[in-house]
């Protein structure tokens, strides 16, 4: 600022400007405090207000004279012909150019475009001149002389840096042209910038001429433009299309139209002698919104409608001024706002509800205020005199728009301005509840009450004193929606009482034929209900309170129902069961498959439906356990048993066939359902069991006791055999057929003598109780073990040896035979003895030849520095080498033997060493004799064979390289 003092005023003067009219800035919910909401609003500090001024440090070298501001460039002309220009991004750049005129011609008006690339100056002599943001040359406009410019309406849509595009200009005689700038450096031979300036349309006031005030170029989405233009007391729109393959003259078509007949318009009868219109626009180059016109009367404002056909305005309301109060030079438009400027202060009017809200009142200091302008890019707004400079600040202005539109009844409007302040939305869902509840939509109001923090008892007791149950369904089924999943005790209370509200409601409707399908949406939507996810767990932890209500109302479908959600199925099935509906029941079972359900219900299901039931554990396969399900089979009822009897053997056969169910308690009762409904598959059943003990899995004792009360002497012959009972076996079997005992008798393959009793106790039954000599023949010949001698007491004294002449022959035969075979033996060993004696003569005399160079196979020294050893193969070893080399590959036993041999050998060596030459003799001689013997041992367990050619080195194929004890020793050596 210039000084301390102005900055004193200023302040001075910031306290006495003041909200006006309503001060809906303080008319919220209260600074704080707890609202009829339950919100609490509490502001750490005070807000900023919606418009706060800024005086710019910037002291004109002389008088201002216009200004105007566009995307951040500011352009100013100072005393008769100085421009000043400045970019608000480097405000240490200022670019000042002079006119350079030599006559009495002063600035008339600056029109610079949205862009801030192009700027015009209007001159009181009738001329203008046009300059370029990237230029310092002033270029006059030939074909605008003679005009007085009083606005211009820029061409948004089709401009650029160095093209204006088609634009209209308006002349103070009411004459509109069409005109277009280009800036182009190739231009040698030309330098006038204007392509051409050509007359378009007139405007008109009370029969004569008026001057063109504003223009205001739009286009709309179908390519529609619309042209707004002011007089002092019109406002006149002309809408059309241009015609797509001109190049110039783009406006000319749509005034064309309208020379025959008047275009629409706006009048009011009083004219200040000049007008003004604003526009708001929320983005660079984006279509503006809303307008406010200064006019005589007072403001004309409204939004502006893009879809109508013939005109943009829409909304119109009227501002009118104040008697006692001077009209207003400038107007500017806001979001929410209209500001004017009076030759002292700015006030700020809401569009909304037309009050005054905001006043500002300037020092006398800086003199009467000039104008105001309004830079839609950066949305501030710009106030000069002739001395300084002010900057408008608009921070929040949609703040407090919400309880505007709420007072309005717009509550659509209201929430969208409200979002991010819980509070404010809250007194609007709250407002729009009670509205609604006193237009008696009651279902409506139910709605918005549910999402306002209102206390619940006190709207839930306004619905039940209207009587208005629907409302009251409503708006608990929105309250229970909002409620999130740890408020467990609130949503208990909401889903018990829509639960009683909706029992009620089907209770009511239940047999009443002209209200069938209001029952039927009323039952599918409690059904819904009952299925939401959220309240799944709230259903779960309080069921019994659920089946109570159900069940005091009697409702026995829904209950069903309830019990299916609640995944309660054995509450379900015992319902069907009870009821008789035992496919439901089995249906339910089959489709959840839940093993216990099958358990506590198949005996039941198993008197009545036997198949089906069977079919079901079937499809089951091993997600039952057979051995639970063996009560259901047994609790078969006298009426219809063998179907059950069959059913049952059915399944088990299934479990042992394709499941190989190995547990005996199903095998046995299988073998037990056999036994006694089945006999022809008994055996069957016992001989795929086959005879090895460990692989059957029936009881042998239980099954034997089993076969034997019913009578199966087939069968317990098959288990006495699978038993090796087989005395038992031939015994039984003889009862029944000689060649099945003979098949008993056979199989004891490794005790002959079993055997041969066997055969025995078969001839003795052939002999004695069938009388049969030829049989018993037939069983002599079908044993190897039978002689005829072994048969013959057997046989009566009265039988003659015709009977046996045969037998008897071929045995004495067979002695002989058997006598011969002994002698080739006996000749055939000596033979061999024989042979053997001579080999080990042999051996005797056999000797080696160890050459003076020969070393030992192991440690590659020379061998006869040391005692070795000579194999045949021609390997050779020291005596220690080879020691060492066989010691690893000997057994235990071995080991020990050959230490205690070592431990012998060496205390017979000191034994000899402390004998004197005097004591030799027989006691030298045994001892001599002893030591060769140890020797000789020791030769025996190292020097049996070979190390690398005998079996020792076979046999350690699979020992590894290294002892395992030893591994990690090794291990650790090559880290």
């Amino acid at each position: 600022m210039s000084s301390i003092l102005d900055e004193y005023e200023d302040s001075q003067a910031r306290s006495r400007s003041r909200p006006a009219g309503l001060p809906y800035q303080q008319q919220r919910l209260g600074a704080s405090g707890i609202g009829q909401s339950g919100y609490v609003s509490a502001r750490l500090e005070e807000e900023k207000p919606i418009f706060s001024k800024q005086r710019i440090d910037f002291s004109p070298p002389s008088a201002i004279n216009h200004l105007v501001v566009c995307n951040n460039q500011l352009c100013m002309s100072l005393g008769k012909d100085v421009l000043l220009r400045i970019d608000l991004g480097k405000p240490d750049q200022p670019n000042q150019i002079e006119l350079g005129r030599k006559d009495d011609a002063r600035i008339h008006k600056l029109f610079l475009d949205p862009s801030g690339s192009h700027l015009l100056i209007s001159l009181t002599s009738s001329e203008c001149l046009y300059v370029n943001r990237n230029s310092q040359k002033l270029k006059s406009l030939s074909r605008w002389k003679g005009h007085l410019i009083e606005s211009v309406g820029w061409n948004k849509h089709m401009g650029s840096e160095s093209n204006t595009g088609p634009i209209l200009v308006g002349t103070s005689q009411g004459q509109m042209y069409e005109a277009e700038i280009v800036v182009s450096e190739d231009r040698l031979f030309n330098s006038s910038p204007d392509q051409y300036f050509k007359y378009v349309y007139s405007l008109e006031e009370d029969g004569s001429p008026a001057p063109v005030c504003c223009l205001e170029i739009e286009r709309s989405i179908d390519t529609r433009f619309f042209v707004i233009a002011t007089t002092r007391k019109r406002l006149y729109q002309f809408v059309g299309k241009a015609p797509e393959a001109s190049e110039q003259q783009v406006f000319q078509p749509i005034f064309n139209q309208y020379t025959d007949c008047l275009p629409s318009f706006q009048e009011f009868p009083v004219s200040l002698g000049y007008s003004e219109i604003s526009f708001y626009t929320s983005k660079l180059r984006s279509s503006p919104r809303s307008f406010a016109w200064m006019m005589g009367n007072g403001v004309l404002y409204g939004t502006l409608d893009y879809s109508r056909p013939d005109s943009l305005l829409s909304d119109l309301k009227v501002w009118e001024y104040s008697v006692d109060t001077e009209p207003p030079r400038s107007i500017v438009l806001t979001q929410f706002h209209f500001l004017l400027l009076l030759s002292d202060r700015v006030k700020a009017v809401c569009t909304l509800n037309g009050q005054q809200v905001y006043e500002d009142v300037f020092p006398d200091k800086f003199g009467q205020l000039l104008r105001m302008v309004k830079d839609s890019a950066a949305g501030l707004i710009w106030i000069y005199t002739e001395k300084a400079v002010f900057r408008y600040h608009v921070q929040k202005e949609s703040r407090d728009v919400w309880q505007m539109y709420m007072n309005m009844g717009k509550f659509d409007l209201a929430k969208e301005y409200c979002k991010d302040r819980p509070e404010c939305l809250d007194a609007v869902l709250a407002k729009e509840a009670d509205h609604c509840f006193q237009n008696k939509k009651y279902v409506e109001s139910a709605k918005y009450y549910a999402l306002t923090q209102r206390y619940f008892e006190e709207i839930a007791l306004k619905f039940i004193e209207a009587k208005q149950e629907e409302a009251l369904k409503e708006f608990l089924l929105k309250k229970l929606k909002n409620l999130k999943l740890e408020d467990k005790t609130q949503m208990t209370l909401l889903v018990s009482w829509l639960t009683e509200i909706y029992l009620n409601w089907l209770g009511m409707l239940e047999g009443d034929e002209g209200k069938q399908s209001q029952f039927d949406a009323t039952r599918e939507e409690f059904r819904q209900f009952l299925s939401s996810p959220k309240i799944k767990e709230c259903l779960l932890n309080n069921r019994s309170t659920i089946y109570d209500l159900l069940a005091s109302h009697g409702n026995v479908v829904d209950m069903v129902f309830f019990s299916m959600i609640m995944q309660d199925y054995e509450r379900v099935v015992a319902h069907h069961c009870q009821h008789d509906d035992y496919s439901a029941a089995l249906e339910v079972m089959s489709r959840y498959q839940d093993p216990a359900l099958f358990y506590k219900f198949s005996p039941v299901l198993m008197q009545h439906i036997p198949k089906l039931v069977v079919d079901a554990w079937i499809a089951m396969r091993r997600r039952l356990d057979p051995k639970s399900l063996i009560p259901a089979l047994v609790n078969y009822s006298q009426i219809g048993s063998s179907e059950q009897v069959g059913e049952a053997i059915r399944y088990l056969e299934f479990c042992v066939q394709s499941l190989n169910v190995t547990d005996q308690a199903i095998h046995n009762y299988l073998l037990s359902l056999y036994a006694k409904y089945k006999p022809e598959a008994l055996l069957w059943y016992l001989e795929q069991a086959g005879s090895d003990t460990n692989r059957i899995h029936y009881d042998l004792k239980y099954a034997l006791r089993l076969c034997a009360e019913n009578g199966h002497r087939q069968a317990c012959v098959h288990i006495y055999k699978t038993m090796e009972l087989y005395e038992e076996a031939v015994d039984l079997a003889l009862q029944m057929d000689v060649d099945l005992a003979k098949s008993c008798a056979d199989m004891p393959e490794e005790d002959e003598e079993l055997r041969k009793k066997l055969w025995l106790k078969i001839a003795r039954h052939v002999v004695q109780e069938e009388k049969d000599v030829k049989k018993a023949m037939v069983c002599l010949s079908s044993c190897n073990l039978l002689k005829i001698e072994d048969v013959l007491p057997f046989f009566p004294d009265f039988v003659t040896i015709d009977h046996f002449k045969e037998a008897i022959c071929n045995s004495l035969q067979e002695y002989n035979k058997h006598i011969d075979e002994l002698k080739q033996e006996m000749e055939e060993a000596t033979e061999s003895a024989k042979r053997i004696r001579e080999d080990i003569q042999e051996m005797r005399n056999k000797y080696g030849v160890v050459e003076s160079q020969e070393k030992c196979a192991s440690c590659d020294f020379p061998l006869l520095n040391r005692p070795f050893y000579l194999f045949l193969c021609g390997h050779m070893f020291h005596s220690d080498c080879l020691l060492q080399e066989v010691i690893p590959h000997l057994s235990a036993f071995k080991q020990r033997s050959l230490e205690e041999l070592q431990r012998n050998l060496v205390a017979s060596n000191q034994a000899k060493s402390r004998q004197r030459p005097k004591e030799g003799g027989e006691g030298s001689h045994r001892g001599q004799q002893s030591r060769d013997q140890i020797k000789a041992d020791i030769d025996d367990i190292v020097a049996a064979e070979c190390i690398y050619c005998g079996e020792l080195t076979i046999k350690s194929i699979d020992k590894p390289f290294i002892n395992l004890e030893k591994y990690e020793e090794e291990n650790n050596s090559w880290l």
